[in-house]
């Protein structure tokens, strides 16, 4: 019996790659963007008999106390908000909404590599508009006029793999010009000086997702949220797995989400990590993209981004490399606890002196 043939799309597509999730004993994983410090301890209270008892029982299929939760932090109605298995569900699911074969996706590059996949699931043209790369990765003046046609543009703000944000003034007129949606990725928005939540109340194009998985130290709970316009939340209901977020998920992040002084304290001991290493990498030469996320995009002083990810990898420091003309000199190095980024400084000594 022949193996049945996948839609040729399928076939041909690479698909999306997560970072390495190495079985090595001794490691300094620093290459997927978690968090170094454990999720609030008030998870601890909140795992009892009868919560486990109540597994037997599917879930709320809309996490409507979450909803409200999270609408009444943002100051927005409930219906304004959807839960997600963590905000690569969202983006999934707007895939589905506006994304085909004449209905084209629009995103800067390089950026997170899975919207082109998901583009690529849907059959659907991508716009792809190279950002600056000697200008520190700066969105082009013509973005907005480069994009046009497209049903919708995705821009993570701050960016991945590069970590800067893009002016705010830059993003409204996005939001002004621009005829399709527009979501804003602000997986790493609690790391940043400000985010795009205002941009709800005037442009009804506006869609902001957010993930538990970065600043919450949840990556493994996998939780995720996106705002926008109710008759945009409305479509994405459609569309959604009947059960997309678990019971557990749904308890353990309304747990979390309460907690935003432990938020604040964690998010600020990786804030100011990231300033003190990016620092004393560029004192010894490394070029750094200003970030406000909870990761630096590095390069070594000639460029070599390669070897030094593999030099990195024979002391068992593990970060992420991107081939390719735009990103091929850089690392990007996830925020570890201080005592990670000094031996990490100490093998980025040694791999310099080697050169």
């Amino acid at each position: 019996m022949n193996v049945p043939s996948v839609r040729p799309v399928i076939a041909e597509m690479t698909g999306y790659v997560p970072g390495e999730q190495p079985k090595w004993e001794r490691i300094i994983k620093l290459n997927t963007n978690e968090n170094p410090y454990p999720p609030t301890p008030r998870l601890k209270e909140v795992l009892t008999d009868d919560v486990l008892n109540r597994l037997r029982l599917y879930p709320d299929p809309v996490a409507q106390t979450l909803r409200e939760e999270i609408a009444a932090f943002h100051g927005v109605s409930p219906d304004q908000v959807i839960a997600a298995n963590g905000s690569d569900d969202v983006l999934t699911i707007l895939a589905r909404c506006f994304l085909d074969e004449t209905h084209p996706l629009a995103i800067p590059v390089p950026t997170y590599s899975l919207y082109k996949t998901l583009a690529e699931l849907q059959n659907a043209p991508v716009i792809a508009v190279p950002l600056e790369k000697e200008n520190d990765f700066a969105l082009p003046d013509d973005f907005a006029e480069k994009i046009r046609g497209a049903s919708i543009v995705m821009i993570a703000r701050p960016n991945a793999p590069t970590g800067n944000a893009y002016p705010l003034e830059a993003m409204e007129r996005i939001c002004d010009s621009f005829r399709g949606a527009v979501l804003f990725d602000e997986a790493y928005a609690d790391f940043a000086e400000n985010n795009c939540d205002s941009f709800l109340n005037d442009h009804p194009n506006v869609i902001i997702s957010r993930t538990f998985s970065k600043s919450r130290s949840l990556a493994g709970i996998r939780f995720g949220y996106a705002l926008a316009h109710p008759e945009i939340i409305t479509e994405m209901m459609k569309v959604k797995d009947s059960y997309n977020v678990n019971a557990l998920t749904q308890l353990l992040a309304l747990t979390s989400f309460r907690d935003r002084e432990y938020l604040a304290e964690t998010s600020s001991r990786i804030k100011a990590t990231r300033e003190e290493f990016r620092k004393k990498l560029e004192a010894i030469g490394f070029r750094i993209i200003p970030s406000q996320t909870n990761f630096l995009f590095a390069a070594p002083p000639d460029r070599s981004g390669k070897a030094f990810f593999e030099f990195l990898r024979t002391r068992q420091v593990l970060v992420r490399y991107f081939p390719g003309e735009m990103t091929g000199d850089f690392v990007r190095i996830t925020i570890g606890l201080p005592e990670d980024m000094e031996f990490l400084l100490q093998c980025a000594r040694e791999f310099l002196s080697s050169r």
